[in-house]
């Protein structure tokens, strides 16, 4: 029941974006409501209190404000447009998994890379490419590929290992990758152009990538990982291998695949009326399909396709409760006019301690939230209501880029998010020491970004962006 209420709830957001004179927001809303009450007795039990505040506060703020009892029914429906992108990216996964590309990664893996710098360099590399496409299933994919080739060798913590190369390459594309939820989140509410940002946001991305490489080849161990072609034999895996000899050209389609993907969405942004995070989620299906199609793997992706709706349920109920809680404070945000009082105590701030201080502590923020629980998108979001560019005098650019870095900050050590706890429970590994492992990582990213924020708020200021 919860499967189909769920489809039956983004299928009726997308006809009301595509076909607005249908006039289905208030039945959105009434979906929603129904949505939230009946997730609320499923979630976690911190997901439940954190979305109870929510909740609470939203009918709080209504209360003070004498809002008409209409409002309390329609301000439920934001962030539908993010549950909908959560909800159907991992679908460009599929053809990831029915084309069998891990195994070409495994067989280069055992033919190419000889040195643990290289095997860092290349999984973090890895966890970078194919976190633009599939997101969190990039982590198990990159450890099951990769892992074996660290058995016998002499890694003092083969989990630390694996753990921050591929959490820090995985982190990296977060930022600017149109299929990333938290890009869409942030660019709807900044108002932006994705490719307005790219030129600014891009340099970070690599930066941290090559950071990541620097710090995680320092100690490179030199010498042979993979051992004696008996000792590959003993693996399964690696018996295939031997069989068929890896394929870099297949290995490339990945690559290839994300660089059309990409210049798809920004086509469709100059070409279609529709917000970004719209256009992702219905290119997404389409895409995919004839990726798996060029692969002749159709009746495959139907299957994959059918188990996906079959089971998204049980992954997305916490999602669905947390953002639809969320989304309703933030409409009553709007409605008693408080984020019109939280501009002026910001701007009050701002002034005070000098735009380019305020500027480069702004990244701070995502990162503090995500201790207590906070999804970046979630802070991202609240923090919007609040931060007006216009009203505050900061470039929305710049703004934009503040937030996606700070964002990244939290993925990397936000103990309670899904990108560390995915991660604890692959390298069997408490989630709290996955995240020490990135502090010292995350706290030279983070001093980079602030350096980049200075460099840009000095340009604006000068008019020269």
């Amino acid at each position: 029941m919860l499967n189909s209420l769920f489809v039956i709830v983004i299928l009726v957001y997308l006809l009301s974006i595509l076909f607005p004179q249908l006039n289905l927001d208030f039945l959105l809303s009434i979906l929603c409501i129904i949505v939230v009450f009946t997730t609320m007795f499923r979630v976690k039990r911190f997901v439940k209190i954190l979305g109870t505040i929510f909740l609470l506060l939203g009918f709080s703020l209504l209360l003070i404000s004498d809002a008409h009892w209409y409002e309390y029914i329609t301000s439920f429906g934001p962030m539908l447009d993010l549950i909908t992108m959560f909800t159907l990216l991992p679908i460009l996964g599929i053809p990831i998994m029915v084309g069998s590309y891990s195994d070409e990664i495994k067989a280069l893996i055992y033919k190419k890379v000889k040195t643990f710098g290289q095997l860092y360099m290349m999984t973090s590399g890895l966890s970078y490419v194919l976190s633009i496409f599939m997101n969190l299933a990039a982590m198990p994919m990159v450890y099951h590929s990769i892992s074996p080739s660290l058995d016998g060798g002499d890694v003092k913590n083969k989990a630390q290992f694996m753990s921050k190369a591929i959490t820090h390459g995985y982190a990296m594309p977060l930022m600017w990758a149109p299929v990333t939820p938290i890009v869409g989140i942030v660019i709807s509410v900044t108002e932006v152009n994705w490719l307005s940002i790219i030129l600014y946001i891009l340099p970070l991305s690599i930066f941290g990538l090559a950071l990541d490489w620097y710090l995680g080849t320092r100690g490179d161990k030199r010498g042979f990982l993979v051992g004696t072609s008996s000792r590959i034999s003993g693996n399964e895996t690696a018996a295939t291998i031997e069989k068929e000899p890896a394929s870099l050209r297949r290995v490339f389609h990945i690559v290839f695949a994300i660089l059309i993907f990409n210049i798809a969405i920004s086509i469709a942004e100059f070409q279609l009326p529709y917000s970004f995070l719209i256009l992702v989620s219905l290119l997404v299906i389409p895409f995919a399909f004839t990726w798996s199609l060029l692969l002749d793997k159709r009746r495959e992706f139907h299957q994959s396709l059918k188990r996906h709706f079959s089971f998204f349920s049980t992954r997305m109920q916490d999602q669905f409760f947390i953002y639809l809680s969320a989304g309703f404070f933030i409409s009553t945000i709007n409605i008693s006019h408080t984020n019109v009082l939280l501009n002026d105590v910001i701007s009050q701030v701002k002034v005070f301690i000098g735009a380019e201080a305020f500027i480069i502590l702004l990244p701070l923020i995502p990162l503090m939230f995500a201790f207590i629980g906070l999804h970046p998108a979630v802070t991202v979001a609240l923090m919007a209501e609040a931060l007006n560019p216009s009203t505050l005098g900061i470039s929305p650019i710049i703004l934009t880029v503040a937030m996606l870095a700070g964002a990244v900050s939290a993925f990397l050590m936000g103990p309670y998010n899904a990108t560390i706890g995915l991660m604890s429970s692959i390298v069997k590994v408490d989630s709290f020491k996955v995240s020490r492992w990135n502090r010292n990582y995350t706290v030279l990213y983070l001093l980079g970004v602030m350096v980049y924020l200075f460099l840009l708020e000095c340009l604006h200021r000068y008019n020269f962006l």
